[in-house]
């Protein structure tokens, strides 16, 4: 991420948009279970919120400073933080009960490369787990920020094909105006 973004991901208003908005929006009626996957949490906002409802939270972070930074900052908590490419995850089959992942797909370099991140969550999940999550929508707003930056954007109306392909079923997206949200369970 360039510096404008990691910026306005720490900043006090992101995290209210997260704490209001974002996360009761992508989670709403989902039980994600005890033991909990989180996909690309940065500097941890999500994660933040996200350990106070599940026992134990996995976080796979590919950013050495990210994981280093949020890796200390959960020392002593119900989070294990792991250095670690999401599209190749070094983590058992059907370890976990749920998973999630927010505004960070399009981060992911290439759609071939998020199409293996998505099959690799679908591997890790156990039979009947959900998956969870939500991603931007392009607006030369969002274009702006992601200036000198990854930014692969996620098409939603194709999003369901890709989760059936990398395995999942009762696929479901829905739309707002910046962004979109998903859920889908693993046979």
């Amino acid at each position: 991420m360039n510096l404008v973004h990691r910026w306005l991901c720490r900043s006090p208003g992101w995290r209210r948009t997260v704490e209001t908005q974002l996360l009761p929006w992508s989670l709403a009626g989902i039980d994600l279970g005890n033991n909990v996957l989180e996909i690309g949490p940065g500097p941890g906002v999500t994660t933040d919120l996200l350990r106070t409802r599940v026992s134990k939270l996995t976080c796979i972070e590919i950013d050495e400073a990210l994981a280093g930074y949020l890796s200390a900052r959960m020392a002593g908590t119900n989070v294990t933080v792991r250095r670690e490419d999401a599209t190749a995850m070094a983590l058992a089959d059907c370890s976990f009960d749920g998973a999630v992942c927010f505004t960070m797909l399009h981060h992911v370099p290439s759609p071939h490369l998020q199409d293996r991140l998505l099959s690799e969550v679908a591997r890790v999940l156990r039979p009947g787990a959900t998956f969870a999550g939500s991603d931007s929508r392009y607006s030369r707003y969002f274009g702006a920020l992601h200036w000198f930056d990854t930014m692969v954007v996620v098409p939603p109306e194709t999003f369901p094909r890709r989760l059936e392909a990398a395995g999942f079923r009762d696929v479901r997206v829905d739309l707002a105006d910046r962004a979109f949200r998903f859920r889908a369970r693993r046979p």
